[in-house]
């Protein structure tokens, strides 16, 4: 991370401000080797705050709408984030995750500023305020007929998309796979090399602005018809088995050891996940109530496909 002092229009020093945007990375870096490069990059700092700015007016100010760069400024968080120069979260260092809620400001904020039009897509037509992407060969993305991919989501190099949805605001990251009929929700992140499977539902969030997107993390294996919402975290290299149902309020059980562990939210890394229950007590009687089971590992010392394919073998976690 990179810590700048700025001055504003009337010279006033804002001490300590914290850079998060991927844009400004190679200020850290290039700053180091090349001094003739830091007052450019330090420039494209200051514009995203002024962008963060102006998001932030408007949005406890819905008449700005009306202004013309108001409107302007909109649009352009929505085209980084589409090229993914920005993105609504990322990692840091530490294994944590930033999020940064002026731009799920920016994505609420397009919607009122687009018209409702007609749009043709060969024998397709839509009728909605959000286009579709454009420049999948361009972008090396693989896109089959089928795939809804919007305006606003970043998909990167070597992304295979089959018939399925993909809203705006979301991140998916190399080589990930879309399988049939699976949606991603709107700010939803995907690392690299993921493979949702058939009919997976990976969950949206816009509001509460400071609410935490889905996180499916790299290498991950999410089985047929998954759901995972509200913001859950999915560790690097964890396999979810066919039908896991993942919410904020899912209790996450690991029975690997001789007493259970409880958790919420957040799937550990390398982690084997299959549907389970519990019996809870309710007024009428007791009942079952569904959770997930850690029932073992990944390891970690193999190939990540013949670990996965153990995983499968081993604890007949279908998907």
């Amino acid at each position: 991370m990179v810590y700048l002092v700025f001055r504003d229009l009337e010279g006033i020093q804002t001490p300590n401000l914290l850079i998060r945007s991927q844009v400004l990375y190679s200020v850290e870096l290039r700053s180091h080797f090349l001094g003739y490069k830091y007052t450019f990059f330090i420039y494209i700092a200051q514009n995203l705050i002024i962008m963060q700015q102006i998001i932030e007016q408007a949005w406890e100010n819905r008449e700005l709408l009306k202004e013309t760069s108001v409107v302007k400024t909109i649009h352009q968080v929505i085209a980084k984030l589409d090229k993914g120069e920005l993105r609504v979260a990322q990692p840091n260092a530490d294994g944590t995750w930033q999020v940064n809620d002026w731009i799920k400001k920016a994505v609420i904020l397009y919607f009122p500023t687009m018209p409702m039009k007609i749009m043709q897509e060969g024998p397709e037509q839509y009728y909605d305020k959000i286009p579709l992407k454009t420049g999948m060969e361009a972008a090396g993305i693989r896109s089959v007929p089928g795939s809804v991919l919007r305006y606003g989501a970043y998909i990167a190099k070597g992304v295979i998309c089959m018939p399925g949805f993909v809203n705006i605001g979301a991140y998916l990251d190399t080589g990930t796979m879309v399988d049939a009929w699976a949606t991603v929700g709107s700010c939803a992140q995907i690392g690299k090399n993921v493979h949702l499977s058939g009919g997976v539902g990976i969950g949206g969030v816009l509001e509460p602005v400071q609410a935490a997107p889905v996180i499916i993390e790299d290498d991950a294996f999410i089985g047929s018809r998954c759901i995972v919402v509200e913001g859950v975290r999915v560790g690097k290299e964890a396999v979810l088995g066919a039908n896991v149902v993942l919410t904020q309020s899912t209790k996450i059980i690991d029975v690997t050891g001789s007493e259970p562990v409880e958790t919420k939210g957040y799937v550990p890394e390398r982690s084997v996940v299959i549907p389970g229950s519990y019996t809870k007590k309710f007024a009428a009687g007791d009942y079952q109530v569904p959770c997930a089971l850690i029932i073992g590992k990944r390891k970690p010392s193999t190939d990540l496909k013949t670990s996965l394919n153990e995983a499968l073998r081993e604890h007949n976690v279908a998907v």
